[in-house]
């Protein structure tokens, strides 16, 4: 009974597009979200922010960080171990795994490090200066008389 229709929405709206299908895709997610691996989010700035993937047990070169339609993908899978080990307790989990986070517009995947079991990615917001706030100046009403007598001469 959680499903809901949005088309009403997409009929009422227009350049909104993102919005609705943001909500339709929340709506529309299992209600079980993976937890492994565990990782933060954090801002480190204004306009920065880094996420943080414990990735204890993989390498570097296991790793990817791919940026897809919106979306920051972040996926391991573990090189076939070549030994024979016999584990008495095994807690350091290794499995594959890819983990998905939505981008919000005008957000840039700046690097990627991979330190003590941890993947940082960092990401910042650069708004377009065309979006960015700006004053506008209001110019006197005899000015503006003065300039039309100015063009029409």
């Amino acid at each position: 009974m959680r499903d809901f229709d949005l088309s009403p929405l997409y009929r009422a709206t227009v350049g909104f597009d993102r919005v609705a299908d943001l909500m339709d895709r929340v709506l529309t997610a299992e209600v079980a979200q993976p937890t492994y691996p565990p990782y933060n989010i954090e801002k480190t700035s204004e306009n920065g922010y880094r996420i943080s993937v414990a990735v204890a047990g993989f390498s570097a070169d296991e790793l990817s960080v791919d940026v897809k339609e919106g979306h920051l993908i972040v996926a391991a899978r573990k090189a076939p171990d070549e030994t024979e080990r016999t584990y008495l307790h095994r807690g350091i989990a290794t499995r594959a795994f890819e983990r998905r986070f939505a981008l919000a517009d005008h957000v840039k995947v700046t690097g990627a490090t991979h330190a003590d079991g941890m993947l940082h990615v960092d990401l910042v917001r650069e708004v377009p200066e065309a979006l960015k706030p700006r004053r506008i100046e209001i110019a006197r009403g005899d000015t503006v008389e003065a300039k039309a007598v100015e063009n029409q001469a």
